[in-house]
């Protein structure tokens, strides 16, 4: 015989009305009932009937959870916990690789307008019109994308700022920045204007290449940077990508890394795909960002009251590429 919601209600301890209101994503239950409530479902096996829920209330339970690409640390690792926190509260979530393609995103506005889901996630590189996402419960990572649309972000300036620091105090003295500058504003921009600042404050000159590049274009970069400046002795990389490729083109070139050249990349997503214990880096709190996003969104989608803006701090995690 299958599971009831009152079988539900009477392992939880609760009444059939507070199971219901869990199921819908309602917001007055405290955490403590709906964990009890959680666990009797799991416990019990019980499968809601989700299409009746929906079409009484007009949603699909589905959220979008747009990224460039998925073959990338920090986006795989942010696309995991995303979907645990959204499942938490009954919702399932759709992603979807833009792969670098404006249309796919504008896609995502329009399944929204047609209520095929009920909120989307926007990690992107590209600029929308304020009209075409008015009205529209979506958040992004990194940069607002219009004044009604709430983001999360990490302490990029910052993070930056102590990493130069960082590499001042272990004794390099011709202090680098190598990154890949994002096609619209974004917090990401931040770094830049950090490394930039510090570098002044300790009275160093800029070594700076931070341009727009299309992804396989990392190489190029850093053989670049290395050859316009081969005497700098430490690098803040802007991002993973960055920082490994350059890692791996100073070492064809012979040069002895922490000894010789040290390095400290932003991000630290990597460290699960084999990166841990070689580069040093600044670690985003993917898994707080991810909860968080979400938590906004569905906040969002309720119509409640949203801080725009929310930074989130990384950490610092020691590698092989400093002393």
């Amino acid at each position: 015989m299958a599971t009831t919601i009152k079988d539900v209600a009477k392992y939880a301890g609760v009444g059939v009305g507070t199971v219901s209101r869990v199921l819908n994503g309602e917001k007055a239950v405290n955490e403590e009932t709906r964990k009890l409530i959680f666990n009797a479902i799991r416990e019990l096996n019980y499968v809601p009937n989700r299409m009746a829920v929906r079409l009484r209330k007009n949603e699909s339970k589905i959220v979008a959870l747009l990224v460039p690409v998925v073959d990338h640390p920090f986006f795989a690792k942010f696309a995991y916990y995303a979907e645990d926190e959204a499942d938490k509260f009954g919702y399932s979530v759709l992603l979807v690789s833009s792969q670098h393609r404006k249309e796919k995103e504008t896609e995502i506005i329009s399944k929204i307008r047609r209520r095929e889901v009920d909120g989307a996630i926007f990690v992107t590189h590209y600029q929308h019109d304020e009209q075409e996402l008015c009205g529209c419960p979506i958040v992004s990572i990194d940069r607002q994308l219009a004044k009604d649309i709430p983001y999360v972000t990490s302490d990029n300036y910052e993070s930056t700022k102590k990493a130069v620091r960082y590499l001042h105090e272990n004794g390099c003295k011709k202090i680098g920045y190598v990154g890949s500058k994002p096609l619209v504003a974004s917090e990401v921009m931040l770094r830049e204007d950090a490394y930039r600042d510090t570098v002044e404050a300790l009275g160093m000159s800029a070594r700076i290449t931070n341009d727009v590049i299309e992804h396989g274009e990392e190489r190029k970069v850093v053989e670049e940077f290395l050859d316009r400046f081969p005497d700098v002795d430490g690098v803040f990389a802007s991002g993973y990508t960055m920082a490994q490729t350059l890692y791996e083109a100073a070492k064809a070139r012979g040069v002895k890394i922490p000894e010789t050249l040290q390095i400290i990349s932003y991000d630290g997503a990597f460290r699960q795909w084999g990166g841990e214990g070689k580069i040093s880096c600044m670690e985003q709190p993917v898994e707080e960002m991810a909860r968080a996003v979400v938590r906004l969104l569905l906040a969002k989608m309720a119509g409640e009251e949203t801080e725009s803006r929310t930074v989130l701090k990384t950490s610092f995690v020691r590698g092989e590429t400093t002393k």
